[in-house]
């Protein structure tokens, strides 16, 4: 099994029970498919960079976990069809 990290951005209009449901539902994805997460880092509310969709910060979360590769099609395909996730990234780690 491989290292992977992922960093997701949510709308930062959201309440705090729907980040909560959200990040919940990205951890279930990876959990269900015989991964591990590793580590959860809640970033917060931060400036983004540059505007995105007319959001000017978001909510960023890094998840690491371990995985055999499988899991990160299906979590590309859950960020693609949240209309609350803004910008993603999933990365293997390379130890």
């Amino acid at each position: 099994m491989r290292e992977y990290e992922t960093i997701f951005v949510l709308r930062p209009d959201l309440e705090d029970e729907e980040i909560e449901e959200k990040i919940d539902r990205i951890k279930g994805v990876i959990n269900n498919n015989d991964s591990e997460i590793i580590d959860e880092d809640i970033w917060g509310q931060k400036s983004l960079a540059y505007e995105i969709n007319d959001y000017r910060s978001g909510h960023y979360t890094v998840l690491t976990f371990e995985s055999d590769g499988s899991v990160v099609d299906e979590l590309k395909r859950n960020y693609k069809i949240m209309d609350s996730v803004i910008r993603y990234l999933v990365v293997k780690n390379e130890d």
